[in-house]
């Protein structure tokens, strides 16, 4: 059975960082698309990050470059979100998406719709 369990988030204020984990089970996620969104209240879901199989290649929305890393470490079968330079803005409760590789191909990886497996959250809040 396939499970993601994210953590780590929190409420920091603007300028702060967090590092969010999403743990993974009953599959390897070195072999799956891993990718990062977020929702915050009355805004669609909106695709932060995304890391390819094996790690080679990672993708950032407009929101996040320069200020957001995601990696993957595969004997933890864990995907980090490594958050810099918090926002207010950047408040949302953040989701952890995997699926198989083509959903990270082709410019699409953004698009939530193409993402079978959901973690249940976890809440950032960044206070001005």
């Amino acid at each position: 059975q396939v499970q993601l369990v994210e953590s780590g988030g929190g409420s920091v204020q603007a300028g702060g960082s967090l590092r969010l984990s999403c743990a993974a089970s009953g599959y390897t996620i070195g072999y799956y698309c891993m990718a990062w969104f977020r929702q915050a209240p009355g805004k669609e879901r909106e695709g932060v990050a995304a890391i390819d199989p094996g790690g080679g290649s990672t993708y950032y929305g407009e929101s996040g470059k320069g200020r957001f890393t995601i990696s993957q470490v595969n004997a933890k079968n864990t995907v980090y979100l490594q958050m810099n330079s918090l926002k207010p803005e950047d408040t949302a409760m953040y989701y952890c998406a995997s699926d198989m590789g083509w959903a990270c191909a082709g410019g699409t990886w953004s698009n939530s719709y193409l993402y079978r497996s959901w973690g249940q959250g976890t809440q950032v809040t960044v206070s001005s």
